[in-house]
């Protein structure tokens, strides 16, 4: 399984990526070094939407279609 997900910043930002474990990259995202560069500025996180899919390739064109909408049309999906 695929997810792809949006994230609530602390500044009320949001973020938008993909992964094949939500929980663990969830944690990665508040706890680790390792989580991406825009949100470790940007603690605590708060997931608020993802959607499944079988394949990378499915969860990777839908993460493609989710970023390139507005702000408000993201606020939309939750």
């Amino acid at each position: 399984m695929y997810y792809i997900y949006v994230l609530e910043c602390a500044d009320k930002t949001l973020y938008v990526g993909s992964t094949n474990d939500i929980k663990k990259r969830l944690h990665t995202h508040n706890n680790l070094k390792t989580g991406a560069r825009y949100t470790k500025a940007r603690r605590p996180v708060v997931l608020k939407y993802s959607e499944v899919f079988d394949t990378k390739s499915e969860a990777l064109k839908r993460e493609c279609v989710i970023k390139k909408l507005t702000r408000a049309e993201k606020l939309k999906l939750f």
